[in-house]
Formats: C-alpha cells, sequence, structure tokens
C-alpha cells in the first residue's frame, strides 16, 4: 500500500513539474508546509487559546491573535521568497568515478530577492542568499559511481526564511545529463595505433622552426600555435604545423585490445587519451560506429573522454528517475551495455 501512494506522488509530481533545465517557481510549483518548530508553535497558540477561553481573559486572546497573526504573515513570506525565482541548468558538468561531478544551476532571483536559498539533492546541499533582480550560480556536487549519463531525479529547492516556521520547497528535474568518464586504467595496446599516412610526409625530417603549414584554426587548437600578428593584420585566423612536428598522428584504437571486454577496453582508451594530453601530441579516436579525427588540445580531449564515457550508453530519457543517471543499452560493437 505504501508503495502504491509513493508511485502515485512521484507521478503526480512528474506531471506538475516536468523535466525542463529551466524552470520559473510559481504559485503552481512551490509547496508549503510547518516546520517541527512550527508545529510546535501552532500547538502552543493551541494551548494558549483554550486557556483564554478558560478565563476568559483579554490579554491571552490578545498575545494569541498576535502570534496567530505573525505565523500567517510568516507563511506569506516564506511562500514569496521563492515565487518568482528562475533556476536554469547551465552546465551538466564531466568527471571520473568515484569523484564528485560539479552540476551548475543559475538562480536568478526576482524583485524581492531569495534569502537562504538551499539547493539539495541526496546528501549534497549548497545555499547562499540571492539579491533582488541578481543571478548566482551554483555548483552542486554530484556522485559519480560508474561510466555513462549521470541525470539527477529531482534536485529540491528550499527555503525557510524568515522565521524557521515553515518550509516552501519545490524542484527542478533537468533534462541535460552530466557524463562520467571511464576510469582510467594502464593497458598496452596489442595492435598498432599509428594510422599510416603518405610516403612523402613519412620520409619528411624536421628541418627545425624554418617551415610550417599554414591551416585554419579548428576548434581545439592551442593559442600558442595561433598567428596572431597575422590575425590582427588580416583578420585571418590561421595555425601554423611546424614541419619539424609534423608526421603520422597516433590513433588510439578500440580493436586495439583484443580480448579485453568493453569496460576495460575503454579505461585503457581513456588512460591512453590522458597520456597524449600530457604529452602534446595529436592523436584521434577509432570507436565502433565513430572516428574523432586527429587533433589536440583542451577540448579535443574532453571530446575524447566524453565519447568514450557515453560509447554504448542510451540517454535517459524516461520521466523516471534513473539509478545514476544511466540507462541500459546496446553499444554498436553488439555488445550488451552494462
Amino acid at each position: 500500500m505504501g508503495q502504491f501512494f509513493r508511485r502515485r506522488w512521484r507521478k503526480w509530481i512528474n506531471q506538475r513539474i516536468p523535466r525542463s533545465d529551466h524552470r520559473v517557481l510559481s504559485q503552481k510549483n512551490i509547496f508549503i508546509v510547518p516546520t517541527g518548530a512550527g508545529l510546535v508553535f501552532l500547538v502552543l497558540l493551541l494551548v494558549m487559546l483554550m486557556t483564554g477561553i478558560n478565563y476568559q481573559n483579554s490579554l491571552i486572546y490578545l498575545l494569541t491573535f498576535l502570534l496567530g497573526t505573525l505565523f500567517v504573515a510568516a507563511m506569506h513570506q516564506t511562500h514569496g521568497n521563492l515565487a518568482g525565482l528562475e533556476l536554469t541548468v547551465v552546465a551538466a558538468g564531466a568527471g571520473f568515478p568515484a569523484s564528485t561531478v560539479p552540476m551548475t544551476i543559475r538562480a536568478q532571483a526576482g524583485p524581492r530577492g531569495t534569502a537562504s536559498l538551499r539547493i539539495a539533492f541526496q546528501d549534497q546541499v549548497v545555499e547562499q542568499h540571492v539579491e533582488p533582480g541578481q543571478s548566482v550560480d551554483f555548483r552542486l556536487p554530484l556522485q559519480a559511481r560508474r561510466r555513462g549519463y549521470l541525470l539527477p531525479g529531482r534536485i529540491r529547492v528550499e527555503t525557510r526564511f524568515p522565521f524557521g516556521l515553515l518550509k516552501a520547497w519545490s524542484w527542478i528535474r533537468p533534462v541535460t545529463a552530466a557524463v562520467v568518464y571511464p576510469r582510467p586504467i594502464e593497458g598496452q595496446a596489442q595492435g598498432s595505433t599509428v594510422a599510416g599516412g603518405n610516403a612523402e610526409e613519412q620520409q619528411r625530417t624536421p628541418q627545425g622552426n624554418d617551415h610550417a603549414d599554414l591551416r585554419p584554426w579548428r576548434e581545439g587548437d592551442l593559442s600558442q600555435r595561433v598567428l596572431w600578428k597575422r590575425f590582427v593584420r588580416s583578420g585571418d585566423l590561421v595555425v601554423a604545423d611546424w614541419e619539424g612536428e609534423q608526421g603520422d598522428p597516433q590513433w588510439l584504437d578500440y580493436d586495439a585490445y583484443p580480448g579485453a571486454d568493453r569496460e576495460m577496453r575503454l579505461s585503457f582508451l581513456a588512460r591512453s587519451v590522458l597520456d597524449r594530453a600530457s604529452a602534446q601530441v595529436p592523436f584521434g579516436l577509432r570507436l565502433p560506429g565513430d572516428v574523432i579525427e586527429p587533433d589536440q588540445g583542451p577540448l579535443h580531449v574532453e571530446r575524447c573522454l566524453k565519447a568514450l564515457g557515453v560509447f554504448g550508453e542510451v540517454r535517459p530519457r524516461s520521466d523516471e528517475p534513473l539509478a545514476h543517471g544511466n540507462r541500459a543499452g546496446t553499444d554498436p560493437s553488439g555488445e550488451a551495455a552494462v
């Protein structure tokens, strides 16, 4: 019976607060109840009222109604503290297992502002004041337990301002999922990870920095390689590939680890990506059904790690909260997802 009512409650909440990366709190989606201190306060008012009726004491009546008016005013103030608040998921974040993935939520206050705003998910809580008309970014750390998508069910937004007698709360249910990378593990590839290029480039020997090939700037290129003087003169954003740095880029291949299961291959590739990033050498990534061309730079490394993190995973679509934000699927290689 208890599970039945919980399912009905969850279904009603999900219909009232659908998944969205942007939520404006209003009377339709703000809930308010007395806190423990508020219930004690109400019981005290009831005792004082019964005492005033029994003794017909006007001063007790006056104090009881005065405190009752204070409680009603606190109820309006607590509800109004959240009314008009805009919540937006700015960045879902990414990280490795057994760590925290920061999800950034921007809170835009209304004309009256929001005091003592608490944003919580599971046991992670952040609290801050939001001045009238101002916006504050909350970084909510999410626990990453396994590789894949990390999509929280309901993130609670709460306030108990001004007296702590009542608590008003609502939820935001994000659509954008964070990504958890594979756990990096050292592994030796048994196949070649170097792609064959043309013979002319292979036979070319470095001649120092006297000759360079110019190419248009691509996302992920290091800023040190950009010819800024040329950009100031002509407005062309080009990158110099020095002849001494040319040659065949290294390819990281999913099929270079025969005998290893899918998760181990992804962990080996994640370690290789980090090693290539530390060495600042260009590399490409080959996965079944996905090829990332050779490049280098932080954006390229992030793109490769995200591709490894979501490989074989299906983006969560259900309205029901998913365990750790992952939904099992089938990857392009035909192996069943865990």
